[in-house]
C-alpha cells in the first residue's frame, strides 16, 4: 500500500520532521494545524478567524491528497482558552456542516503564544454523505 506524504510548504515541516497529511489507502491523517500565515505574518487577532485559517490550510491539504472536507471523520481542536470554543466552533460547523465529523475540544498552551487554535483531522476519502440519525 502507497503511503503518501503531503506537505504545506511550513518551515516547522522540515525543522521538526513530519508531513502536514499522510494518505495510506483511503485514510488521511492532518497533522495538527495553526493559523500559520506566510512569512510568518501575524495571523488574525480573533479565534473565530484564526479556526478559518487552520481550516482553510487543511482543506488545502486534503486536497491534495484526494480528499476534501466531507471526507473528514474526526477533528480535534485545541484551544488556549474555553471562552473561545464557540468562536471556533462556529468555523469548524461552517466547514463540516455536511461530514459533521466526531471532535474533541482541548484547552492547552499551544507553541506559539499568538496562535489561540489548531485543529487535527482525520479523513477517508470517499466518504459517502452521512445519514443523521433522530434522536432517541
Amino acid at each position: 500500500m502507497e503511503r503518501r506524504l503531503i506537505s504545506s510548504g511550513a518551515a516547522f515541516e522540515e525543522r521538526v520532521g513530519y508531513s502536514r497529511a499522510v494518505r495510506v489507502g483511503d485514510r488521511v491523517w492532518v497533522s495538527g494545524t495553526a493559523p500559520i500565515m506566510p512569512g510568518d505574518a501575524d495571523p488574525p487577532t480573533g479565534a473565530y478567524e484564526q479556526a478559518r485559517v487552520c481550516l482553510q490550510i487543511i482543506e488545502r491539504a486534503l486536497t491534495e491528497a484526494g480528499a476534501s472536507l466531507n471526507d473528514v471523520v474526526r477533528t480535534r481542536i485545541y484551544v488556549t482558552d474555553a471562552a473561545s470554543i464557540d468562536d471556533v466552533g462556529r468555523a469548524h460547523g461552517e466547514a463540516f456542516a455536511t461530514a459533521r465529523p466526531a471532535t474533541t475540544g482541548i484547552v492547552t498552551k499551544l507553541l506559539d503564544p499568538r496562535w489561540l487554535v489548531e485543529i487535527e483531522a482525520e479523513a477517508v476519502v470517499g466518504t459517502p454523505e452521512p445519514e443523521i440519525l433522530p434522536e432517541r
